[in-house]
């Protein structure tokens, strides 16, 4: 039986109408089985719905973008306490969370402090002021602090004790680490420290973003018979926080003291003569974010490399110090960096804790990792065949880390080399410090195959990379562009173009991630390698517009930002909402990092008032209210916080032509109208049968999710059942990588 339904296309204006079969539901009944007379009385009962006077705008209905990333911030802390992981992985857990509120508050604190600064204030849809946003999150992050020392130092730091990894405070130093600790200092230390005395001629310095100091009170007179009473201490960023004990000095065990421990039980070798009556580490957070205006730039390159050393010494927007600090100390501190007393917060441990990610690599415990895996590789891209004829045979789709990123690299590889292939063009938003990537397109270009790379220079924190590879890739003589100003292009395609039987023909990759080999094995992320005429004559027009200039074009297929993509997911929800007002069943599953939209919110609502079932796998921020009855009862929105972050970006309109969409974009403001991205539809039905099989496994997991409530907060789903089940990324492990040895 077919239906006639309104079907969007990508390459017009006006929705058409075709007859086309009923796509899968995999929560519905056969729509053959509903009687006429439910369907209607559903109908019937969305109408009266939708008829009720309701105002979608109601900042009631919207939570907080800054708030839900606290949230989620806390989802990731919560894992430090979570056994199920391995105790290391726990560790890694809790150190994320700092490194994730750092960037919170170097970008998105920043942004509403500077609010505040030029007197901007505005509400978001949420109907809070960036004040009463700033005083809720210092309240909410100096709580999580105090918890996450707590889980630091009552959890975890006497676990691994038990595992013979030992964090040695100087209280705990026998004679021979004290002796050998003052010969580090003096060996290692003391050579390359520069302590600086406060007086008229030694003003407060500009302390390096992020970077550990010590904040001293002194006591007597130097030889020059200064005595100002203060000094700072700046530990060099070339040195370790985490220094290994050698075995000799502790035989048993893994031991470690800190940098800041040595500097603390030494500190009065800087200060010879005088006696230091206080010494107290802190850390200041500062704004981070790099500012270049789209006008009166002419050379984007040499703009951000003069913008990238301002970034160090930023605003500050948050300042950390050792929990004994003394008042006025904390006091002097907060002047010089112009905080207030809410930007203060205390820590009981190191104030530089993500620093501590070293540990991994300085212990050899596998035992308290995740167990190691293989990525899968499907048979049909094994090592050593032709991608080209991989790929001709049928589109091919892999979901990584579960299945291994190597075939794209190899692919450039081969294309490469190829004197079929004529031509090579790829984004690159991040890619790895020694990028196959850029070797294989480096040597394209030196075997003078035309290649074109757009890199975008501002992937946050990641500019200065991005800056050596394209002076790499040109040096090579590959042409390198830097996409459009004012708009990040964040797109993921990769085009070759190589003759085959006296014509041209075009592949693509397509993904929702990065071409990194690194985080392609922690990220979870699609890739569809396709040879697709239209839809690779589609990427072919994005990359044309990117590196060109010209009017707008309209791919047939490929739904682009910012110029459709918006536009064309509100409709497709209305289309849903269309087709459950006239009584057939009507489904959205869409799963992404973050939903802040309010036009795109507000369409959910309606649709879900009139009666279409909507499912959000939302990882991050969620700016939606589920469950709200007469308005949301028709949405749910889990996040699923595991060993791998969940990164792909799929959207499911069940009445559409083509039902199933792989993404670049977010639902989020700066993605839809601010950045160039691609949404592209999986053509092959398998493909998405498979996607939809996956989407189902990770709204039935009980383990790993997390569900939103009405109120914002998230609650943990029956965890007591990942005893009798498996959370769905270690499912998906045993489905497509190997696993070397049985799972946790």
């Amino acid at each position: 039986m077919s239906t006639k339904v309104t079907v969007i296309h990508a390459d017009d204006d006006l929705p058409i109408a075709s007859d086309i079969p009923n796509p899968p539901l995999a929560d519905f009944e056969d729509s053959n089985s509903v009687p006429d007379t439910i369907a209607t009385a559903e109908s019937s009962l969305a109408r009266a719905a939708e008829a009720a006077p309701v105002d979608l705008d109601n900042s009631a209905l919207y939570l907080n973008r800054e708030l839900s990333y606290l949230q989620f911030n806390l989802r990731v802390l919560d894992q430090a306490r979570n056994s199920r992981h391995p105790l290391l992985e726990r560790l890694m857990f809790l150190l994320i969370f700092s490194s994730n509120l750092d960037e919170f508050y170097e970008i998105r604190i920043s942004g509403l402090k500077k609010q505040l600064e030029f007197g901007r204030q505005r509400p978001g849809p949420d109907g809070k002021y960036p004040d009463e946003v700033l005083r809720e999150i210092n309240q909410q992050v100096r709580v999580a602090l105090t918890e996450q020392y707590r889980i630091l130092n009552e959890d975890l730091f006497p676990s691994l004790a038990q595992q013979n990894i030992r964090f040695l405070y100087r209280n705990e130093w026998n004679t021979a680490l004290t002796v050998w600790a003052r010969d580090y200092f003096r060996d290692e230390v003391l050579p390359v420290i520069s302590p600086l005395g406060l007086d008229p001629a030694h003003p407060f310095p500009r302390l390096v973003n992020k970077s550990l100091n010590f904040i001293l009170s002194l006591e007597g007179k130097d030889a020059f018979g200064r005595d100002s009473g203060l000094a700072i201490v700046p530990a060099p960023r070339s040195l370790p926080r985490l220094i290994k004990v050698p075995r000799e000095i502790v035989p048993e065990g893994d031991n470690f003291i800190f940098l800041s421990s040595i500097i603390h039980a030494h500190v009065e070798e800087f200060f010879p003569g005088m006696r230091v009556k206080e010494c107290h580490q802190f850390r200041v957070t500062r704004n981070s974010d790099l500012e270049m205006s789209n006008v009166e730039v002419e050379d984007v390159a040499s703009a951000l490399q003069g913008e990238l050393h301002s970034r160090r010494f930023g605003t500050a927007a948050k300042l950390e110090v050792g929990a004994t600090c003394p008042q006025e100390l904390t006091d002097f501190l907060l002047q010089r960096f112009n905080l207030t007393e809410d930007a203060l917060f205390r820590l009981d441990g190191p104030v530089n804790l993500q620093r501590l990610m070293t540990l991994t690599s300085m212990v050899n415990r596998p035992d308290l990792c995740y167990p190691p895996f293989t990525p899968g590789t499907p048979p049909a891209l094994e090592e050593g065949v032709s991608m080209f004829n991989a790929v001709t045979k049928e589109d091919l789709l892999l979901l990584h880390p579960f299945q291994s990123f190597l075939p794209i690299i190899d692919w450039v590889r081969q294309a490469a080399k190829d004197p079929a292939v004529l031509s090579i063009k790829q984004t690159l938003y991040r890619t790895n410090e020694s990028s196959e990537l850029v070797e294989a397109l480096s040597e394209a270009a030196r075997n003078g195959k035309e290649v074109t790379v757009v890199i975008e220079l501002r992937a946050r924190f990641d500019e200065q990379e991005n800056l050596q590879f394209a002076s790499k890739l040109q040096e090579a003589g590959a042409v390198v562009v830097y996409g459009v100003m004012g708009y990040k292009t964040h797109a993921k395609m990769l085009l070759i173009v190589r003759r085959e039987g006296g014509r041209l023909k075009r592949y693509a990759h397509l993904g929702t991630g990065n071409y990194h080999r690194k985080t392609s094995l922690v990220y979870t992320d699609y890739g569809l390698m396709t040879c697709d005429e239209t839809l690779c004559a589609d990427v072919h027009k994005v990359f044309q517009q990117i590196t060109g200039m010209g009017k707008r074009i309209v791919p047939d297929l490929v739904i682009h930002a910012p110029f459709r993509l918006k536009k064309s997911l509100i409709r497709l929800i209305q289309q849903e909402k269309n087709a459950a007002l006239e009584g057939r069943p009507a489904r959205i599953i869409a799963k992404m990092n973050a939903l802040t939209d309010p036009d795109v919110i507000r369409e959910l609502y309606s649709a879900s008032r009139n009666g279409v079932k909507i499912d959000l796998i939302v990882r991050g921020i969620c700016c939606l209210k589920p469950g709200i009855a007469g308005i949301s009862e028709n949405i749910r929105v889990v996040s699923i916080i595991g060993r791998f972050l969940e990164h792909s970006r799929v959207f499911y309109f069940a009445n559409n032509l083509h039902p199933l969409y792989c993404s670049s974009a977010d639902w989020m403001e700066r993605n839809l109208m601010h950045r160039i991205e691609v949404a592209f539809p999986i053509l092959r039905k398998k493909w998405v049968s498979r996607i939809l099989e996956e989407l189902e496994m990770y709204l039935n997991d009980r383990c790993q999710s997390w569900e939103l409530q009405p109120d914002g907060s998230y609650l943990r789903l029956a965890p007591e059942e990942c005893d009798k089940r498996e959370p769905v990324q270690t499912l998906l492990l045993q489905q497509l990588a190997t696993v070397r040895y049985s799972t946790v």
